[in-house]
Parts: structure tokens; C-alpha cells; sequence
């Protein structure tokens, strides 16, 4: 491994759990228990985490749809 590689990881421990702000462990990463990444998951599943989506509108929609069969015809 170079020493490049080596400096990385040590970065990437260095970073705080998401979870608890513990240190996180590279066996874990990002976070900094096995605890802590089931308690998240957990969060993500019961919904309490969620991805915004914004609605489109008709005519945005069928251009997108346009756009997407354009693309999809130049292969």
C-alpha cells in the first residue's frame, strides 16, 4: 500500500459516527458500532429518514419523458 493509501484510511477513521459522534471504525465506517449502523438502518426503514421529492409538473413530465425516449433511441 502507498503511503497515499495509507493517509486516506487515516482520514476516512478520523471522521466522526453520524450516529453518536463517536470515532468511526473502518469495519463500521461511517459509523462506529454495529449498534450504531442498526439504529440508523432502523431510522431509514420506520421512515423517520426520508429522500424530498418535488412534483412535477404535466408538461415538465412528458418533456422529461421526451427527453429520456431521445436518449434512449440514440443507443
Amino acid at each position: 500500500m502507498t503511503s497515499a493509501q495509507d493517509e486516506g484510511k487515516q482520514q476516512r477513521r478520523a471522521r466522526p459516527c453520524p450516529g453518536c459522534g463517536k470515532l468511526s471504525v473502518e469495519r463500521y465506517r461511517p459509523f462506529c458500532s454495529a449498534r450504531c449502523a442498526d439504529v440508523d438502518l432502523n431510522r431509514w426503514l420506520s421512515g423517520s429518514y426520508s429522500v424530498p421529492v418535488v412534483e412535477l409538473e404535466p408538461e415538465d413530465l412528458a418533456a422529461l419523458e421526451a427527453a429520456q425516449e431521445n436518449l434512449e433511441n440514440r443507443d
